[in-house]
């Protein structure tokens, strides 16, 4: 589907309380890794306020809780998603406590890093933004189609068109470039979650990438003021740019609606922003861009090696 035939009376100002108006999740368990700040504490909030029960997975723990101090239906653990063995002891736990996981919500990110390296030296935007994300949806397998019915919402950025996987140095080795690094990672997310949908519909699993649009949250933190005034982003007061910047609380409006609308029960793949699919999950539907089935698959197989999981090969 594309944005012309999805059917919602939502958009860009929309909450995501507005979203989750009349929608009952009690019963309903969800992930919302980063679930604690910004983007993902204002989508906690939502579907906590609409009965579902959220775990929250933290690199730092103590911090959540403070943050979440007084939200009910959460339970916050320990999860570095740069750190596979952290990946897998969550998952483990989880597992253990929940017979399954409604929806999945790979929120977590880092934007423009310093040059970092992680676990076998991966490159930070990458491992984090997707390697941790990818092998976290591996592990809570069982859980996600035990629930027969699951979302998978992995939220990337704007699509740009010239965006691409470096495939013959995805770990940056031979010159980093914060910015680069940053799409690469993002677009990761979209590939992520087209081929994701192929692997999960015969098991009930269906997977969207969203673009939030512009929110300033602690995401921009290894941006300079100077950097940012001098993108037009910021003035040199720190003032917004008028018009540019969503709240909080209408980014993570299309993430719930990707993760919980009645009217996508028969699509998945896609790329959403708005509140609607504006790139569909079908290559041969018209505003689907071809290459992107063949460049996902090429991920998922890449991702599956460098991780050392998959789900159906």
């Amino acid at each position: 589907m594309t944005s012309d035939t999805t059917h919602t009376t939502f958009g860009a100002h929309s909450t995501a309380g507005d979203v989750l108006g009349g929608i009952d999740l009690t019963g309903r368990t969800a992930v919302v890794t980063g679930g604690y700040s910004g983007l993902g504490l204002a989508t906690t909030n939502a579907l906590t306020r609409a009965g579902a029960r959220v775990v929250v997975p933290a690199r730092r723990p103590d911090d959540a809780q403070r943050m979440l101090a007084g939200v009910g239906g959460v339970e916050v653990d320990q999860l570095d998603l740069a750190d596979l063995a952290s990946v897998r002891t969550f998952a483990d736990r989880f597992l253990r406590d929940h017979p399954k996981l409604d929806i999945l919500i790979a929120n977590a990110g880092v934007m423009a890093c310093p040059e970092t390296r992680v676990g076998p030296g991966w490159e930070a935007q990458f491992a984090i933004n997707h390697l941790g994300h990818y092998a976290l949806t591996n592990l809570l397998w069982p859980a996600l189609t035990a629930a027969r019915t699951a979302r998978v919402v992995s939220v990337a950025s704007g699509r740009d068109p010239s965006w691409r996987i470096r495939w013959d140095d995805v770990q940056f080795e031979r010159g980093y470039d914060k910015w680069v690094a940053y799409t690469q990672s993002k677009l990761a997310n979209v590939l992520f979650a087209r081929h994701l949908d192929l692997l999960g519909r015969p098991y009930g699993v269906r997977a969207f990438s969203v673009n939030p649009g512009w929110i300033l949250t602690p995401l921009q933190r290894h941006l300079a003021v100077e950097e940012m005034v001098a993108a037009g982003w910021i003035d040199a007061d720190g003032t917004p740019k008028p018009g540019l910047f969503k709240t909080a609380e209408q980014g993570a409006a299309t993430q719930v609606w990707a993760a919980t609308s009645p009217d996508l029960d028969a699509d998945g793949g896609g790329y959403c922003a708005d509140c609607r699919i504006v790139v569909g999950g079908d290559p041969t539907e018209s505003g689907g861009d071809p290459s992107d089935s063949g460049a996902a698959a090429r991920l998922w197989a890449l991702s599956a090696d460098l991780t050392g999981l998959g789900l159906v090969h």
